[in-house]
């Protein structure tokens, strides 16, 4: 079958594609040993794509999810898969298949009023996969809520997610001693003040906000944490059973929050932060990815934003214009502190040099093809691309995930 024609391309060329199977539904993209993984949003599991040879992915190992729960998020590190469980808060609560409930109300009250006659799985999976497209399930994580959100591991002893836990409006901050693999234990806890409505505490996220951790990463023993409406915190871990906080930063309002994605980029003293476009043609604000100075860490001070894609008029093109996930430098992959790659949903995948961090610079993109078919069964959802997620690999091929269109696998120009 021929490439799918991409729509835009600049010092980007497409090289490989993979339908996943017919599940072109992909959220959290890791590649492995020559194997991508694929969290599927609507699929309702996982699946594994052979791309050891780029230009004519492989065959595709599917793994399929427990009842009414997904697996939109997961990682790879050595013989370790880890994949979280959570409701599938698409499919079993009706009020969120309208997307904008979703992202403007906080989940643990909204599931806490919804009817829940149906078990789902919460926590984390853990998987051998010594033989990469061959999981083996050797341990589950559970525990009492909605389940998580997503993960960061890189090895080591510690695992890190964004959690819904009994008690609590939103997704926070938790740590996992994966010390045995086998009985992963959660360890500590973090949240922004009026989470804990179990312990009496009164949210202070105002009406049609969230503050809710989309996810860490972690750097020697400080986390850089995104929470949508709420911005972004560093938290000291160095006691993982009770993390400190070392500043929180917020810049919703004025601007429309939906912060997403950091990547700390340590020895320059640069923090990159996505903010989410959560809504179709920016009614939720021309969204913005940020370049912080965090010499200071306790004063992360914004530099500089990103360009924006404008070829076209991305905003009336239909569906979400702008940030959402950057290449994240893991230990393996590709490991830049001045080229990032990001996703710009309906704008496809860009790569940008911040050689001077106060100028940021656009060095290449590609806008892949409209989806052929649609996974994404929420109704009224447009027939366009929104690129999801991006993984770069050791040699600088770029991965992408689309809600629909399946995989891209794409060569850099430099």
């Amino acid at each position: 079958m021929s490439l799918p024609t991409p729509d835009f391309a600049r010092n980007m060329t497409l090289i490989g594609h993979s339908d996943i199977d017919g599940r072109g539904d992909g959220l959290q993209l890791m590649v492995h040993r020559g194997f991508a993984y694929v969290a599927h949003p609507w699929s309702q599991g996982f699946s594994i794509v052979d791309v050891r040879d780029p230009k004519r992915p492989g065959a595709v190992t599917y793994v399929p999810a427990p009842p009414n729960t997904w697996n939109i998020h997961l990682q790879t590190h050595d013989d370790l898969l880890l994949v979280i469980n959570a409701l599938d808060l698409f499919a079993d609560v009706e009020t969120f298949t309208d997307e904008k409930a979703y992202y403007t109300q906080s989940v643990g009250e909204t599931v806490s009023r919804a009817k829940r006659s149906r078990a789902w799985t919460t926590g984390m999976t853990v998987y051998d996969i010594s033989a990469p497209d061959r999981p083996r399930k050797i341990s589950q994580l559970d525990v009492d809520g909605v389940g998580f959100h997503r993960l960061w591991y890189v090895g080591g002893r510690y695992a890190y997610a964004s959690a819904l836990l009994d008690g609590f409006t939103d997704y926070i901050f938790v740590t996992i001693d994966m010390a045995d693999p086998m009985k992963p234990q959660l360890v500590g806890r973090w949240w922004l003040p009026g989470m804990n409505t179990a312990a009496g505490e009164v949210s202070l996220a105002p009406e049609g906000r969230r503050h809710a951790l989309h996810h860490a990463l972690v750097h020697g023993d400080t986390a850089y944490a995104c929470w949508r409406d709420g911005g972004l915190t560093l938290l000291d871990i160095r006691d993982h059973a009770a993390p400190k906080l070392i500043k929180h930063h917020n810049w919703c309002p004025p601007y429309g929050g939906g912060t997403h994605s950091p990547l700390p980029l340590v020895e320059r003293g640069l923090l990159i932060v996505a903010d989410e476009a959560v809504a179709d043609h920016e009614e939720d604000g021309r969204k913005h990815t940020w370049v912080f100075d965090i010499r200071e860490p306790s004063n992360p001070i914004s530099i500089a934003t990103f360009p924006i894609p404008d070829e076209i008029d991305y905003a009336k093109k239909g569906g979400h214009f702008g940030p959402h996930n950057l290449h994240e430098n893991r230990p393996g992959s590709f490991v830049s502190d001045t080229l990032i790659f990001a996703t710009w949903q309906n704008a496809g995948i860009r790569a940008f040099d911040i050689s001077d961090p106060y100028r940021p610079v656009e060095t290449g993109a590609l806008v892949p093809a409209s989806p052929r078919t649609m996974t994404d069964r929420r109704p009224g959802r447009p027939q366009v691309i929104q690129s999801a997620d991006v993984f770069v690999d050791a040699r600088g091929l770029i991965y992408a995930t689309d809600y629909n269109a399946g995989l891209e696998i794409i060569e850099y120009g430099g």
